[in-house]
């Protein structure tokens, strides 16, 4: 059999692989190929007929998207029969939709519209009056106007088989067809906000962007989402200073073209309870102050003391941030500092806190094990991709912790490390498939990891991916998922306590004995106050969140879709974040606050702009250079003391992420992820209520 079937498309020929379909094909030839229901990322369905093209001796128009290629095809995509066919069909699609285009919240970006446009005909002879259909209940994300809906199934294909929740489907036959959601429940994804993206016609759309805006109004900026550690392409839309809409990226190798709801819907959290200068503590208040004051006010607090501060930086924060900050700590000659305010065991060699398989090469794997995470709410992107692969087939999964309710079959074979140490010794059923496998692979939660005796469960699981060849010459099966976006960038530029350093829970007791005198929260907003005891505490973050209400002085700086920076993705993967607005009032860039402060120190930091910076940072951290590529690292190896005292408590593994739309300061300041938590919350009430799954 050939490797290549040749056909000609419109005189022209070419070769594609077997099993193309002849609308890929056109598209391979160059030919535009109109089309509702096909989705490249979906399964076929065959619905709109709106891809109808000519094949020669075929009795009838061929609905290109699901009919495979054949040698010596004939295809014409631009006959007068073809023409007339596809005019026809949107004749028929149009008999029922709502002619609102100068008020439809989709004007200006409607694919309906838009084929309208090319392919449609200038008339209709439907005379009749027009079918309603009643608009569903889909929760507070998506908004419906099913009188649109053209039955192209998108959302339901969707909903089955990349969210794994078949919660959406058709009911009634024929003209009394309506798409819906089970009991016209909420959606329970949080992979729903795609559907909107996916619906061809706006019969979904966006509940919060509804309304607000116009798509040519908007400043349209390609940047990095940090809502997790995925690293997710997105586009961010803004109206002047404020931020209206986010939208994903395609990147095959990361998020495809799908994106999570709080990275999504975030952005009304970039709008509110921002710091927009900065504060000084007057007794019990916080007082605006000028920089020249604020500075002033910590250059006299630290005055000689600066071996007795610490500097704890939290999960937004960028590269170059976390770079300045460790230069600013060194040249104080303090060693306390720390990037896992989580407490997470993390250390060693970069292949022992990377997700070394990478996030594409999930597909490649044939067993997984799941050891105290919840990759759902941990990373709903990096689930999908879970699921694809599960999809294929011959993929046993099995999970260590809470039973979690996953989007594919998981089989819970224990709680805690008791059951780690067995699969660890053979002694378990799931040894054994591990060991089979040719590509098996472990991913190492962080809800493992920030125990006392996170380090024993890490030696534990590398020691594990050895023994089952998960780590070998040609595959590395060991992976960490980490649900801060900064945490691979601050350790690989070293934001670990230095010799004689303490780590997040020792400067949180120094500070409370006294022998921690000033601690640095660089975004970190997870501490709690009262943890810092009376210590001099410096915030410097983007909003008015936990660390905030706790600080001594408020220095604002920039958030994520204001800067240029790099951040680093949970595989190891360097992208760059572009502005898509400047910070608000007197915010400034991160990097600029900690080297404007150093000069007040009388300690200048060795760079004066962004290059200088990056160019030192470059040295310590050759692989940021490399944009978006993912350099070999060493394989994960367990520091022998840690192995021989790999001593793990028999407690139950708990998640890292157990509310989903709360995990970070900027979703704590959207309104709209308040209201999918109580949406939830709900459903979930609902659910317990009546017995059902909704």
């Amino acid at each position: 059999m050939s490797d290549k079937v040749n056909l000609t498309v419109d005189g022209t020929a070419v070769s594609v692989a077997p099993g193309t379909t002849i609308l890929q094909a056109c598209e391979e030839a160059g030919a535009e190929i109109p089309r509702f229901c096909y989705h490249e990322r979906l399964s076929v369905a065959g619905n709109c007929r709106m891809c109808l093209v000519e094949v020669e001796k075929a009795p009838k128009p061929v609905a290109s998207c699901a009919m495979p290629v054949a040698p010596d095809m004939v295809v014409s995509t631009k006959s007068d029969s073809v023409k007339a066919a596809r005019e026809g069909v949107m004749e028929f699609l149009l008999i029922n939709h709502p002619l609102d285009c100068p008020i439809c919240d989709q004007g200006g970006e409607c694919d309906l519209q838009d084929q309208a446009l090319g392919f449609g005909g200038d008339a209709s002879r439907f005379a009749d009056n027009k079918r309603a259909v009643e608009n569903k209940h889909m929760g507070p994300l998506v908004s419906t106007i099913m009188t649109r809906c053209i039955h192209c199934t998108r959302c339901v294909r969707f909903a089955q088989e990349v969210a794994g929740v078949p919660e959406i489907g058709a009911i009634g036959r024929g003209e009394d067809m309506e798409i819906t959601t089970y009991l016209e429940a909420s959606l329970d994804s949080e992979l729903s906000g795609n559907v909107i993206d996916l619906c061809p016609v706006g019969a979904l759309t966006s509940r919060p962007y509804a309304f607000t805006a116009r798509p040519w109004e908007l400043k349209k900026t390609e940047t990095i989402d940090v809502m997790d550690a995925v690293g997710s392409n997105i586009r961010v839309d803004m109206r002047g200073r404020e931020a209206m809409r986010i939208m994903p990226r395609n990147h095959d190798d990361v998020n495809e073209e799908w994106l999570s709801d709080k990275s999504r819907f975030v952005w009304d959290g970039l709008n509110t309870q921002r710091l927009d200068r900065p504060y000084v503590r007057d007794g019990q208040n916080l007082a605006p102050a000028s920089w020249e004051e604020a500075f002033a006010h910590i250059a006299e607090k630290l005055n000689g003391k600066g071996a007795k501060a610490a500097a704890i930086a939290g999960d937004l924060v960028c590269g170059e941030g976390q770079f300045a900050l460790k230069a600013l700590m060194d040249k104080l000659e303090s060693p306390h500092v720390d990037c896992r305010q989580d407490g997470a065991k993390l250390s060693g060699p970069r292949g022992n806190y990377i997700f070394n398989t990478s996030i594409a090469g999930i597909e490649e794997a044939d067993a997984l094990l799941l050891i105290g995470t919840n990759p759902r709410l941990e990373a709903p992107v990096l689930n999908a991709r879970i699921r694809k692969r599960y999809l294929m087939g011959n993929f046993p999964i099995a999970t260590l912790g809470a039973p979690a309710e996953l989007t594919y079959e998981a089989d819970n074979i224990g709680a805690g490390p008791d059951t780690l140490a067995d699969v660890l010794a053979g002694k378990h059923g799931f040894s054994d498939v591990l060991a089979k496998a040719e590509r098996p692979m472990i991913i190492l939660g962080q809800g493992a990891l920030t125990r006392a005796d996170g380090d024993a469960v890490l030696a534990a699981a590398i020691a594990l991916a050895e023994k089952s060849g998960a780590i070998s010459d040609t595959w590395n099966g060991f992976n960490v998922l980490h649900t801060a976006a900064a945490r691979v960038a601050g350790l690989d530029l070293g934001l670990l306590p230095g010799e004689g350093g303490l780590d997040v829970a020792g400067i949180q007791q120094a500070a409370q004995s006294g022998e921690v005198e000033t601690v640095i929260l660089y975004g970190a907003d997870e501490i709690a106050g009262a943890s810092l005891g009376d210590a001099f505490v410096i915030y410097i973050g983007s909003h008015g969140d936990r660390g905030a209400h706790r600080a001594d002085v408020i220095l604002p700086a920039a958030a994520y879709t204001e800067k240029q920076a790099i951040y680093v993705n949970t595989e190891g993967r360097p992208q760059m974040t572009e502005p898509a607005a400047t910070p608000p009032g007197e915010a400034r860039e991160d990097w600029k606050i900690f080297r404007a402060l150093s000069e007040v120190l009388g300690l200048t930091l060795p760079f004066d702009n962004l290059a200088d910076l990056r160019s030192a940072m470059f040295e310590v951290a050759p692989h940021f250079a490399q944009l978006d590529g993912l350099s070999e690292s060493a394989a994960p190896q367990a520091a022998a003391k840690d192995m021989a005292a790999a001593k793990m408590s028999r407690e139950a593994f708990a998640y890292s992420v157990n509310d989903f739309y709360f995990t970070n300061p900027i979703a704590r300041a959207s309104a709209t992820m308040a209201d999918c938590a109580k949406a939830k919350q709900q459903r979930d009430g609902e659910t317990e209520g009546t017995g059902t799954h909704g």
